[in-house]
């Protein structure tokens, strides 16, 4: 049965499903559905181009006089599951990606996107302005081109290294816990997208902010933002108001503390839970990222200190210190993601927001 409903100025269609069966790997479960839908959320309508619009010509005048476009706006696609707790958990990825990551691992098992519906979760997938679903944009970018930005700049060795999942691909590092075989580092390497216009966090907060509050107003209720890597910059230039709490899956820094960003979360009480996954302290020296990845590490300790003496929340977890070794950063597309899920769960179920 299919319904339309009216959700601010925009029209989302929601389809109740009596019994979604799920097939994920070798795992078959039910997971019953009540709502879902798209809807997108901020952005801005482009000035028309000079000229009179013609509509006898329309797409047939090459100059497109007198059009406009909707651009710079973010794209949700969200599901609601029977019998939940109703509380959002709005998921953004990192750069390179799409709200793709969050569905699947790339050897087929459930994403953290089933596994947190299961646990009652409404779930809310983001793509980011500039991106994905979401790519229209006024200047269109080869990001990231090569020099002269005529060609996409391929790096999926560059990719590997950086984020710890081995030295060089495509073997892995010993523990590793990211899925094995050539077919699921296809799978990896295809969910990688470039970005069609330059990154700009400052509109990326703002129309992340109009996410959290379209989905307060849809919901009724503030949201769990959950951000991975460069998701978690433009987490931080979100808009407080509207969220219950941020789950940061090494987000490559932490607000500056003293900051204007810093007092805003301070003020608005967000509790923060920090994730990291292992081959960090114990990482390869002669590899440059592990230093990079120490250095955010300790600024993201540094920074939990401070705002806990100043009254907030915030919670840093090394994997390994938890006796869960192997993850790289994209712990959760990991074979153990299940495992790391119920790890933030329970943080959750502390804060009541269960």
């Amino acid at each position: 049965m299919t319904k339309l409903h009216l959700f601010g100025a925009m029209a989302v269609m929601a389809i109740t499903i009596a019994a979604c069966s799920v097939q994920t790997g070798q795992q078959s479960t039910k997971l019953t559905i009540e709502k879902q839908g798209v809807f997108s959320s901020g952005g801005r309508v482009t000035d028309p181009i000079p000229g009179q619009y013609d509509p006898t010509q329309n797409w047939m005048d090459a100059e497109r006089k007198g059009t406009t476009t909707h651009v710079d706006h973010a794209n949700t696609f969200y599901q609601i599951p029977a019998g939940g707790s109703g509380i959002p958990i709005v998921f953004l990825h990192g750069y390179g990606q799409t709200r793709t990551g969050w569905q699947s691992t790339p050897d087929g098992r459930e994403g953290w996107s089933d596994i947190f519906l299961k646990k009652g979760y409404s779930v809310f997938l983001v793509d980011q302005p500039r991106r994905g679903a979401a790519g229209a944009t006024e200047e269109i970018v080869n990001d990231p081109g090569d020099v002269d930005g005529t060609r996409f700049k391929v790096g999926e060795q560059a990719w590997y290294t950086h984020f710890r999942i081995g030295r060089v691909a495509p073997e892995r590092y010993e523990g590793s816990q990211f899925p094995e075989g050539d077919e699921a580092q296809r799978q990896f390497f295809c969910q990688m997208t470039p970005n069609t216009g330059n990154y700009d966090e400052a509109l990326f907060g703002q129309a992340l902010s109009a996410v959290l509050k379209d989905v307060q107003t849809m919901t009724g209720k503030k949201s769990i933002y959950l951000t991975h890597s460069q998701g978690g910059r433009v987490g931080w230039a979100t808009d407080a108001d509207n969220m219950a709490a941020i789950i940061a899956v090494e987000p490559g820094f932490a607000p500056e503390v003293g900051s204007d960003t810093y007092k805003k979360f301070v003020t608005a009480k967000v509790p923060m839970l920090f994730l990291f996954g292992d081959y960090i302290e114990n990482g390869p020296e002669d590899i440059q990222s592990t230093g990079f990845w120490r250095m955010v590490l300790q600024q993201c300790r540094d920074f939990a200190k401070q705002y806990n003496a100043a009254g907030g929340d915030a919670t840093v977890i090394y994997l390994p210190d938890e006796n869960i070794h192997g993850n790289s950063h994209f712990m959760f597309q990991e074979k153990n993601n299940a495992v790391i899920a119920d790890l933030i769960a329970k943080w959750l179920e502390k804060h009541n927001l269960k």
